[in-house]
């Protein structure tokens, strides 16, 4: 993610809330500005990154549209990938603030530690992390969020 900025706006807290079923009504009521947002809402700063890999540019190469097969472009057959396969395994949030209506955030992504494990199944798997500070329009930290993915040496036969 390259440093982005991110309106906290009601109305996004409200599709939010809706997309995920939270029906706290906080987050519907038009009148209330003191919202404090849902907490895993930061994620979809995501969507103010252009560069951010899983979001499409519309009639750009990674563009797969909503049909059975992608735009443009016919299914290989394959099931599987290369001999690496790549994971997202976990999501950590550590909270320092609320992150209210109001607030602009700025993200910045650094690289987080890195190690090794050996699987029976999977070969020698390589996780690494991904730290992303969030910080509100006065420059205090919000929100740190840690991705951790991994990258398996072979593919898993069932």
């Amino acid at each position: 993610m390259s440093k982005i900025k991110m309106p906290v706006e009601k109305s996004h807290i409200m599709m939010f809330a809706r997309s995920i079923g939270d029906a706290n009504p906080k987050y519907y009521e038009e009148k209330d500005e003191n919202v404090i947002a849902p907490p895993t809402f930061i994620q979809s700063s995501a969507q103010f990154d252009p560069d951010y890999f899983l979001r499409p540019k519309i009639g750009g190469d990674n563009w797969f549209g909503s049909g059975k097969e992608a735009t443009g472009k016919k299914s290989s057959g394959s099931g599987g990938g290369g001999a690496a396969m790549g994971l997202h395994a976990e999501q950590h949030y550590e909270y320092h603030k609320p992150l209210k209506v109001g607030d602009v955030i700025t993200a910045e992504v650094k690289p987080g530690k890195s190690w090794e494990k050996e699987s029976k199944r999977a070969g020698k798997l390589k996780f690494s992390e991904s730290v992303t500070e969030y910080k509100n329009q006065d420059g205090e930290l919000i929100i740190t969020a840690t991705s951790v993915g991994v990258v398996t040496e072979k593919p898993v036969e069932n």
